[in-house]
């Protein structure tokens, strides 16, 4: 069989149908809905000419890889992940006869290293926040907006570092989702997926002081609507800045911080895999080279050739 049947109409109708499929059966997060859609929008513009032939189709997924080649790596193989899923949903439909997703190459993305801060450096941080709670003249604009600006932001790093948080999971925390008796938080993160998040006590104390200082109740921990992302990332940005931070300080750098310290510190990975809500554990042990420099200077201090050796 080498007919596909595959009219331009067929097509918009597939993908709406393939985005209601991960929405309610995947359960993929908005925001892996909005690239699948944007992604395939891009690759089946409605105004292209129908495709009526396997071989058609072939031929014009190799031309528009080819038009990809001009993006940066991560986005092209995000854009290559969402075609290779539409395609597989077709083929497991009968839509098409041949499995086409295992001909699209995925360019491999050479791994980086996670960007994280020293100890020394939360620290001051947490110096610089905590002064800036006791003396909130020092700060921006933005503070005639919102009037427990400092706290605010002290709580997002908390969040991000003690918690572990993903800055879109700290920035929609409601207040149902915390328990401040047993120190935890109930979190949703990518997927839908649910984790419980242990605080450390000096967080949960804060939490708890954060929640007695608040003049009425609020349904998300930021206010009556939850915080914007942008906002969020541009509040830590702004707190390395100030700070005096040599790299540039984003939110993902504290949860990086996170894993590594408490990597560094002899927790499991398994558990902190828990912690961060990664479904494998691949995705947690890009930390445990971070500690090689850790592992020379235990090794020479300790080892009895190391002390010889210098």
């Amino acid at each position: 069989m080498n007919s596909i049947k595959f009219d331009l109409t067929k097509v918009q109708k597939e993908i709406a149908n393939y985005l209601k499929y991960m929405e309610n059966i995947k359960i993929s997060s908005p925001h892996t809905l909005r690239a699948y859609k944007n992604d395939l929008a891009e690759f089946f513009p409605k105004d292209h000419e129908s495709i009526t032939e396997l071989t058609d189709l072939k031929s014009y997924i190799y031309n528009q890889l080819n038009v990809w080649k001009t993006l940066k790596l991560s986005s092209r193989n995000r854009k290559i992940g969402s075609l290779k899923s539409f395609l597989n949903y077709l083929f497991d439909r009968k839509l098409i006869d041949t499995r086409l997703s295992e001909t699209v190459p995925t360019p491999k993305v050479p791994k980086k290293v996670p960007h994280f801060i020293s100890f020394d450096e939360v620290q001051s941080c947490l110096n610089f926040l905590n002064e800036t709670v006791k003396n909130p003249q020092v700060q921006n604009s933005e503070s005639t907006n919102r009037k427990n600006l400092p706290q605010q932001q002290l709580l997002l790093f908390l969040l991000l570092y003690g918690g572990g948080l993903r800055i879109s999971e700290a920035c929609e925390l409601q207040w149902e989702q915390v328990s401040l008796s047993q120190r935890s938080l109930r979190i949703t993160g990518k997927g839908s997926k649910q984790r419980i998040v242990v605080l450390p006590e000096p967080i949960n104390e804060h939490l708890k002081r954060y929640k007695q200082n608040q003049p009425f109740q609020t349904k998300f921990l930021f206010g009556e609507s939850s915080l914007n992302p942008r906002i969020g990332y541009k509040w830590i940005k702004d707190i390395g800045l100030k700070t005096g931070l040599i790299n540039h300080l984003h939110p993902h750098a504290l949860r990086h911080s996170y894993a590594t310290h408490l990597l560094s510190s002899g927790a499991n990975l398994r558990v902190i895999q828990t912690l961060l809500g990664h479904e494998s554990l691949a995705a947690t042990e890009k930390y445990t080279h971070l500690n090689l420099n850790q592992l020379y200077h235990t090794l020479e201090n300790n080892h009895p050739l190391g002390k010889k050796i210098k």
